[in-house]
């Protein structure tokens, strides 16, 4: 799943996005059919190129959005790495092409640009990177390091690449993780004409920070993990601007009422715990936020429960439950995760196309607003896979409202390098 094709690997160098002599040079390299050296090292090459069709049962809810049903796009994220003996140069750029849609769904990031070095007690990663922090299914409260990528997905799944140092002191007794993180990244919202968006279009080009600073605020976070037995724990710090923007109202420039995004500096203390014990994986997220008007907790917690061999097949079923408990009050960014509930079901076939399939709903238990999520991916060849996934917004409530028309389905064909 890891090797590269030469065809998508051309299709990927053709992309405005990359710089033209970056590309030109890596994008040679990628077309060879053998490992190549680069600088004295060992270049590898792989990532995957992809077709994409969004498909909208009902007409948008908002007269300004876009009308098309079906939203067909291509995406490429070619991965390129350089090998030394214990050092690594890593470069994962990504893009989305919309052919209707230049100014919403078509955009690009450079996810990951850093030097990794690694020695027999630490290491050390500079550059652009992500990172992820968390073991709950359904929320990640504690993954705070990168910012969201909402054009790609309002789930809040995709990241942006984040500026950072990070180093690591390797121990018996665990992992303590420091970071500087130089240059706050905005979050990325749906376009004015876009699906899944509000009512109030959200001026990105004009938000509102609380420190001086504003996007060259330099963050900084610590965390803590170990492994004890069948018990994976972690705890962290972060300090600086909030990757969430609470949306203020404002009046733009031609009249309108328009959501300016406003970031505040925020201190977070997180703590996740994960547990395997035997056919339970159990998990528990925590987070302590100041900087949103008064302090709050939020938490996570929940179980997946494995059963092997179902009917004396090779297939496994998993049935999951977790809760999700939001404390945060009016001043905070809004949250639909205050008191909900997600059960869900995961099906792996264990066979050669590698077949899965996840289905689970989010009960909002105050609003009985109902979220259902239906994935499965299967292997085509060895390189070729396909993806299904539909989001269905069930018993929408006021908060909610938004998204009433906005259900869709997603199929998805990759060629993975």
């Amino acid at each position: 799943m890891n090797r590269i094709s030469t065809r998508a690997a051309l299709r990927v160098c053709a992309n405005p996005f990359l710089p033209a002599l970056l590309a030109a040079s890596l994008c040679g390299a990628a077309a060879a059919e053998e490992p190549l050296s680069l600088f004295g090292a060992e270049l590898e090459v792989a990532g995957f190129a992809a077709g994409e069709f969004r498909a909208f049962a009902e007409d948008p809810g908002f007269a300004d959005q876009d009308d098309r049903h079906v939203e067909p796009s291509l995406i490429a994220q070619p991965e390129f790495r350089l090998f030394w003996d214990r050092e690594r140069l890593t470069f994962i750029p990504f893009g989305r092409y919309d052919p209707a849609d230049h100014e919403g769904r078509t955009h690009a990031d450079v996810r990951e640009l850093s030097l990794y070095v690694e020695r027999d007690d630490w290491d050390l990663t500079v550059g652009i990177g992500k990172v992820f922090w968390g073991v709950a299914e359904s929320r990640h409260l504690v993954d705070i390091v990168n910012q969201s990528d909402l054009v790609e997905d309002i789930d809040e799944e995709d990241k942006l690449g984040q500026p950072m140092i990070n180093l690591n002191l390797l121990r018996d007794w665990g992992t303590v993780g420091v970071f500087i993180l130089p240059g706050f990244r905005e979050r990325t919202f749906p376009g004015d004409a876009a699906r899944l968006r509000g009512p109030l279009q959200i001026d990105t080009s004009n938000p509102i920070y609380e420190s001086s600073a504003e996007e060259a605020h330099i963050d900084a976070a610590l965390r803590y993990a170990h492994t004890i037995g069948d018990w994976d724990f972690g705890a962290s710090y972060f300090h600086g601007v909030s990757r969430e923007p609470e949306l203020v109202r404002a009046v733009s420039g031609d009249g309108r009422i328009v959501l300016r995004p406003r970031y505040e500096v925020i201190d977070q203390v997180g703590v996740d715990v994960q547990a395997t014990l035997d056919e339970w994986l159990w998990k528990f997220e925590a987070i302590h936020r100041s900087g949103h008007g008064d302090a709050f907790a939020a938490a996570t917690g929940g179980f997946e429960y494995t059963l092997f061999g179902v009917a004396e097949s090779a297939a496994d079923l998993g049935l999951l439950l977790e809760y999700h408990y939001d404390g945060r009050g009016g001043d905070a960014p809004a949250t639909t995760f205050d008191n909900d509930v997600f059960a869900g079901v995961r099906l792996a076939l264990n066979d050669e196309q590698s077949t899965e399939f996840l289905t689970g709903v989010i009960v909002d238990q105050r609003e009985q607003d109902v979220l259902m999520l239906i994935e499965g991916e299967r292997r085509i060849t060895e390189t070729w896979f396909a993806e299904l996934e539909a989001r269905l917004f069930l018993n929408p409530s006021e908060n909610s409202a938004a998204f009433e028309n906005d259900s869709h389905l997603i199929a998805r064909v990759s060629r993975y390098f």
